[in-house]
């Protein structure tokens, strides 16, 4: 009985063992598992490194957006400053130009050639005032005008400029300026003394 069972039980493994054919189908199996399980693998990867792409990028949007963002709201800020100041500047400039053209326009309807002699003492100081109100508006003014010195530039600008620095003029400059602010009014008062000699001795002879 014994022996019986002996020859079964090597029937019953001869039976559970696998052929060759069997074997080779098995490892082919196994081998494309692994094989799909590192393409599987491969592809996690690459969405991984996607995924931290995206991240990356995210990052630098907004990174990026608050520090550009943070320079334009400043940079708006200064920018309305400036405007309102040029703003301020060119109402101020137009001003001044309105207040030189009539004066100069007062000037230039002096005419002491049309003045008689019974009015040239009237007319006389009336120009003289004419004279004094224009030279007071430009000293007023003069300095709102000047151009300031270019500091990036570190340039100067020269002495002899009409518009200069007052502490930077020597005394020679302000004797020059002196001279020609006077001298119109000089000249315009020779000028009005000898008519009024001239219609003196007209009337003396007559």
């Amino acid at each position: 009985m014994s022996d019986f069972q002996e020859e079964n039980d090597e029937l019953l493994d001869l039976e559970q063992t696998p052929s060759a054919e069997e074997l080779q189908n098995q490892v082919k199996r196994a081998q494309n598992e692994l094989l799909q399980l590192r393409q599987r693998q491969d592809q996690i990867e690459k969405e991984k490194d996607r995924l931290e792409e995206l991240t990356r990028r995210q990052d630098d949007l907004e990174r990026g957006r608050n520090e550009i963002a943070d320079k334009l709201t400043r940079s708006i800020i200064l920018v309305q400053r400036e405007t309102e100041e040029a703003q301020r500047r060119l109402e101020q400039l137009n001003t001044i130009q309105d207040s030189f053209a009539e004066h100069l326009h007062n000037l230039e309807e002096i005419n002491p050639k049309a003045w008689n002699g019974r009015d040239l003492p009237r007319e006389l100081t009336r120009a003289l005032g004419t004279v004094d109100e224009a030279r007071s508006a430009y000293a007023r003014s003069h300095a709102k005008i000047a151009p300031a010195p270019d500091a990036e530039m570190g340039g100067a600008m020269d002495s002899g400029a009409m518009f200069s620095d007052v502490g930077e003029q020597d005394f020679a400059y302000w004797l020059r300026s002196g001279l020609a602010f006077t001298l119109p009014l000089l000249v315009l008062g020779v000028a009005a003394l000898c008519i009024f000699i001239w219609h003196l001795l007209t009337a003396v002879q007559k």
